[in-house]
């Protein structure tokens, strides 16, 4: 399981940034406009629809005013109730994008012929790490082996 989760987070890293940049515009391009807006519909007691609209209008077109008036006039805390709903909305999504991005099984991603099969230098035990015939990066056949050394090779090789 370990795998899914570090796989999940290499294929992720720059979506990370981006999700942060995304929330912070989101929260003041989009939450603080609907928040000031519910303030000023709720100021008469019952919310009234239509001041919800008209000051929505107006905000949406000026967010950094609309941020400013929100901490002047006291709405902090709609702003903190609606950006909870809406990170809460966010970070679901998020999280299951992140889920489905994870690898489907231990070995995906690796690179075919590569030595990323073994661990903790288990295959220097039958390869040499510094010359012989070139299998992988750093992992070399050695020519002086006894035994069999042949080399089978899978694949094409292509000259352009």
């Amino acid at each position: 399981m370990n795998y899914k989760i570090e796989g999940a987070i290499r294929r992720n890293r720059t979506n990370f940034i981006i999700f942060a940049i995304l929330w912070i515009f989101l929260a003041i391009v989009f939450v603080a406009p609907i928040s000031y807006s519910t303030f000023q519909a709720k100021l008469s007691g019952q919310f009234n629809l239509q001041i919800f609209i008209e000051t929505f209008g107006s905000s949406i077109s000026h967010p950094f005013n609309t941020l400013g008036n929100v901490l002047n006039e006291g709405a902090i805390k709609d702003y903190f109730s609606t950006l909870l709903v809406v990170t809460i909305f966010y970070s679901v999504f998020f999280f299951i994008g992140f889920v489905k991005s994870a690898p489907k099984n231990e070995f995906s991603d690796i690179e075919h012929g590569s030595s990323d099969w073994s661990q903790r230098g288990e295959q220097y035990q039958i390869l040499n790490k510094n010359k012989g015939i070139i299998l992988a990066e750093n992992n070399y056949l050695p020519v002086d082996k006894r035994g069999n050394v042949n080399v089978l090779v899978v694949g094409r090789f292509r000259v352009w």
